[in-house]
């Protein structure tokens, strides 16, 4: 039986008569890497934000690890690791200084890892906070998500700020063997990189969830085509509005599997967004 780590219940969050999340439900299994799609204002922060427990839902309800994401237990926070997309740091502070603070509530907090994770996204430990780059802020916040050994991971985009290096060590650094099983749900627009390391996509639009697949399933059986009256309408996952062009899920029209051809992610994000 598959243990769900992350998952929504038609959570809905409405702001000043503005719709935000309009009944999201998903499901992430344990071990899962996710990466969270979407345009600006999209949804995709707080939809983070509820699964972490930081913003309130007007309707539905999430969890992490079993737990509500409202209600987490000392022993849930002590395994989730979160990445805000505007990094939350104490500005008086040096870097050495907020590591070592931060250390303090984690029992598994490990300051070899910490510091060779550091090391590894060329983060300078001797600085002091005010003095760091937009990337080394967002470097010290992955830094201290890392640290101790989360169980889940949300990160809202985490390497926006990043150099081409930085992201690739990184995003490395999401599967070091010594973690075991982590669970990621991680938000960019740099969909090269998500293409690379992700097992699963989710498709977020207006608040609403598009899409939620495994990408391998994506890969295979999504088919960019010329749209016909013969396609049953449950196979087309998209289709523009002024073209007779669609995107067709070939597992709910076998017949159709030999026609159109796949698509990249970059495809598949204007696709789903025409």
């Amino acid at each position: 039986m598959t243990y769900i780590a992350i998952e929504a219940q038609h959570l809905s969050l409405r702001q000043e008569g503005k719709t935000i999340l309009d009944d999201i439900s998903l499901a992430i299994p344990a071990g899962a890497v996710v990466g969270l799609v979407g345009r600006n204002g999209a949804g995709k922060s707080t939809l983070l934000r509820c699964l972490a427990g930081l913003n309130e839902p007007t309707g539905g309800k999430a969890s992490l690890l079993d737990c509500p994401s409202l209600d987490l237990s000392d022993a849930v926070r002590e395994r989730l690791g979160y990445v805000a997309q505007t990094p939350d740091l104490f500005e008086w502070m040096g870097v050495a200084e907020h590591l070592e603070l931060v250390g303090k509530a984690y029992p598994k907090w490990d300051l070899h890892r910490c510091l060779a994770l550091a090391a590894r996204l060329d983060l300078p430990i001797g600085k002091r906070i005010p003095h760091l780059s937009a990337g080394e802020k967002q470097t010290l916040s992955v830094v201290l998500a890392m640290a101790h050994h989360p169980d889940v991971l949300l990160l809202d985009e985490p390497v926006s700020n990043l150099d081409p290096l930085a992201r690739r060590q990184f995003m490395r650094s999401l599967f070091d063997d010594e973690d075991g099983e982590r669970t990621v749900l991680i938000s960019s627009h740099i969909l090269s990189d998500l293409e690379r390391v992700v097992s699963h996509l989710a498709f977020i639009r207006e608040g609403k969830l598009q899409l939620f697949d495994t990408w391998d399933a994506i890969l295979e059986h999504y088919r960019l085509m010329t749209f016909t009256t013969e396609l049953p309408p449950q196979a087309i996952v998209c289709a523009r509005k002024t073209e007779r062009i669609c995107v067709v899920d070939t597992r709910r029209a076998p017949q159709h599997a030999a026609q159109g051809r796949p698509l990249t992610l970059d495809e598949l994000f204007v696709e789903l967004n025409a």
